[in-house]
């Protein structure tokens, strides 16, 4: 008797937008050593693209090869892996993305990644779980997965958990990611970084105050990194025309300066060397599956 192939359907595209912090402070420490965190996140339209195929034998598996992830380690296989079984679901899936945003640069590819197939999984497995139940799964996967399942631009409190909506408005941004890798424990746990910085209230921020404030891991990032802060200096040379000047994201190795203009970044970018890896992105109101 032939054995039957397994059931796959048509593709479902999904795309996974980075996100920037337009402002990191470090406010303290908890006890299991975990950073309390003050931040404003939020997405622009330049991402990773994801295709999935659901099967029906149960079997989830990544389609294309990434270079220096394995299958197992993908936090978007993690993430269909998770959801499977909190679900119960017997469906499975293929996975291949198109990878854009750089890895390990702070700019949330892979929690983003993760959401994306937790939120395109979730209806094309008809589970109909709500987003607070997705939002459990994925911050077992990631601090960060939670906001992009939210989808809108959030200040962020906690570990990263504690999201609250807020306005930012549709500005165009330059990102720049110097070629290092700056791990993000080696950041966190270095003797000179601020843990201190008095709390924000968030009836008090404005995303037109963002000069006021910074992003506490850059210095220690600035002074063991001499690529980062080199990139730095160069966008902050052609970013005149930005709204507060060029700062680093999350842990970097990513730098970013804030327009009013699209014509204003793009004058921005053309000033950088051709050899600086980046991009022009108009930040985005909410995720596209919203």
């Amino acid at each position: 008797m032939q054995k039957s192939l397994p059931l796959v359907t048509d593709i479902v595209k999904v795309f996974a937008p980075a996100k920037l912090n337009l402002f990191l402070h470090v406010i303290g420490r908890r006890p299991d050593g975990y950073h309390l965190l003050q931040s404003v996140f939020t997405l622009v339209d330049y991402g990773d693209h994801l295709e999935i195929n659901v099967r029906d034998d149960g079997h989830i598996r990544r389609r294309n090869v990434i270079a220096g992830v394995p299958a197992e380690n993908d936090l978007a296989i993690r993430a269909a892996v998770a959801l499977k079984a909190a679900a119960g679901s017997q469906l499975g899936a293929d996975i291949s993305m198109q990878k854009r945003t750089p890895m390990g640069a702070g700019l949330g590819g892979g929690s983003s990644d993760a959401a994306s197939v937790l939120i395109a999984l979730n209806q094309s497995w008809k589970l109909g779980l709500p987003d607070a139940q997705l939002k459990k799964i994925g911050l077992s996967l990631g601090a960060d997965v939670p906001f992009f399942i939210q989808g809108r631009s959030a200040f962020v409190e906690g570990i990263g958990e504690l999201q609250t909506p807020v306005v930012v408005p549709p500005w165009w941004y330059v990102v720049v990611t110097p070629k290092v890798h700056v791990p993000t424990p080696f950041v966190f746990t270095h003797p000179d970084l601020t843990r201190t910085t008095p709390t924000v209230k968030i009836e008090d921020f404005s995303a037109t105050g963002l000069a006021n404030y910074r992003n506490d891991l850059q210095p220690v990032v600035l002074k063991a990194f001499p690529e980062v802060a080199s990139g730095l200096a160069l966008l902050s040379a052609a970013s005149q025309k930005s709204l507060f000047g060029a700062r680093m994201t999350g842990s970097g190795a990513s730098l970013f300066a804030a327009f009013e203009s699209e014509s204003d970044a793009r004058e921005a970018f053309q000033k950088l060397s051709p050899k600086i890896t980046g991009f022009v992105a108009r930040g985005l109101e909410k995720h596209p599956h919203l």
